[in-house]
């Protein structure tokens, strides 16, 4: 449970997700690379980041302005540090706060900020673009619906899922931080039930396939109303 009802005050709650997480670098469960803190291949595969970064950066220098963008989920920044040039605020989110501090010594840019943020509970930052990448694939379906709610602020959302190859029965419930669905043959689909996220427009802008069974890992653009 995230929130309950006290004398008309909705009091918030900690989600497991953020000892969950903490967990997952502490132990290296994404892989070692023999870094402090380490992402996984999905973040550092140049045959899956690089599709990616030409993907988001032709998105970001499409604009005569440039967008305010905010990242959930910066990870390690071994992917979002490419994008901040492009940006006119970039903003960096991550739930594990070790993380966020090691991103603030490493990284550094006048139009850059990192805030550790659990984006199911906390508010967001105000921005233009928001980039959800691999992040959603670990959550509960009740964790997902609060972030939901909340999307509707941005003009853009672009997200990255790893999905079955197929047909798939989306969004079959998970444990927040224990692994994702693929493993029960099932993927995000924020448009289907139980979400039923409104969107102007969706978009599917890139698909990775894996090989070998492993999936694929698709991006899609939704423009919000």
């Amino acid at each position: 449970m995230v929130k309950k009802e006290t004398e008309g005050e909705i009091i918030k709650q900690a989600w497991p997700t953020k000892a969950a997480m903490e967990q997952i670098y502490a132990m290296k469960l994404w892989g070692d690379n023999k870094s402090d803190f380490y992402s996984g291949n999905g973040s550092h595969d140049p045959e899956i980041v690089k599709p990616y970064l030409d993907l988001i950066i032709s998105f970001l220098t499409s604009f005569p302005k440039q967008l305010v963008v905010c990242d959930f989920g910066c990870g390690d920044f071994n992917v979002g540090k490419e994008f901040v040039k492009y940006s006119q605020n970039y903003i960096a989110i991550d739930i594990v706060l070790d993380l966020i501090n090691r991103n603030k010594e490493k990284f550094k840019a006048e139009n850059l900020v990192f805030q550790c943020l659990d984006i199911a509970v906390d508010d967001l930052p105000q921005a233009d673009c928001v980039l959800i990448r691999q992040v959603l694939q670990h959550l509960s379906n009740t964790e997902i619906q609060q972030i939901v709610l909340k999307l509707n602020v941005f003009k853009y959302v672009i997200l990255t899922e790893h999905l079955p190859e197929g047909e798939f029965v989306p969004n079959k419930e998970i444990i927040s931080g224990q692994g994702i669905r693929l493993k029960r043959k099932s993927g995000l689909n924020l448009l289907a039930e139980p979400f039923n996220l409104k969107v102007e427009e969706a978009k599917e802008l890139l698909s990775i396939p894996l090989g070998d069974g492993k999936g694929v890992i698709t991006t899609s653009l939704f423009r919000m109303f």
